[in-house]
């Protein structure tokens, strides 16, 4: 752990030892204390004792009482949300696969963020012409339909109304009227876009849920206007395709 450093970027020290005391404690199987532990990493006993605690106040580490360190169970949420994360994509590429042939459109799966829902992977249509889908690419919130399904059950506050930037003339710039069509897709489960970041190109997304009823991923479709004027016409194979997911996930479709 404390060993992965990409090449050029120089670490914080503090940081470093916090990993490393990590992974002294994932090589203990009964624990250490703070002066084993300071000892092991080249410290002082205080400065192990303030480097424990702050990762015991943020679930990392724990202990009984004056007991030996061990390793938190915050950890396992965040190994669950990494894990739950690969294994989706897994999951997902044959739902995408599936969706492109039976709709002939490019089919994505965004995961979401902080703030915005990233695209980790895509099928593209067969046909000549073609949306194509970049993998990395946050959504626009108000402009894309992947984006209006992460705000709507995503739980995040609406973005600010100045940067409600207008990339088309038919994006929303307005927060009362982005609020009003979240609203929207929020009551009847489905987001979509008509040339509203990019003038010729359409699309709908739909929400997958966790066991936890949690927004795990969004699942869209993306075609060029003149090929896809109404994408709610591919309505049901998408939702078809997120129920799927959804139960495989262990929520409920």
């Amino acid at each position: 752990m404390a060993q992965q450093v990409r090449q050029g970027v120089r670490p914080v020290g503090s940081v470093a030892r916090a990993l490393t005391l990590l992974d002294e404690l994932l090589e203990s199987e009964q624990g250490a204390g703070v002066n084993e532990l300071a000892r092991r990493i080249g410290v002082s006993p205080s400065t192990a004792s303030r480097l424990l605690a702050t990762l015991e106040s943020a679930g990392l580490v724990q202990r009984d009482g004056t007991g030996p360190y061990r390793l938190g169970m915050h950890l396992v949420t965040l190994a669950d949300r990494v894990l739950g994360r690969l294994d989706l994509q897994a999951l997902a590429r044959p739902v995408l696969v599936e969706l492109m042939e039976r709709t002939g459109e490019t089919a994505t799966l965004s995961l979401p963020g902080e703030h915005e829902a990233i695209t980790v992977d895509s099928v593209p249509s067969r046909a000549s012409v073609v949306s194509m889908a970049r993998l990395g690419r946050p959504s626009v919130a108000h402009a894309t339909a992947v984006g209006k399904v992460m705000l709507a059950f995503g739980g995040g506050p609406l973005p600010p109304e100045r940067s409600l930037a207008a990339l088309t003339n038919r994006t929303i710039t307005g927060r009362d009227a982005l609020a009003t069509e979240i609203a929207a897709v929020r009551e009847r489960g489905y987001g979509t876009v008509f040339g509203e970041r990019e003038v010729d190109v359409n699309a709908i997304a739909a929400p997958v849920f966790d066991r936890t009823e949690t927004l795990a991923a969004i699942l869209g479709l993306q075609g060029p206007a003149n090929r896809l004027p109404d994408p709610t016409r591919r309505l049901d194979d998408l939702r078809q395709g997120a129920a799927l997911l959804t139960r495989a996930l262990g929520g409920r479709a």
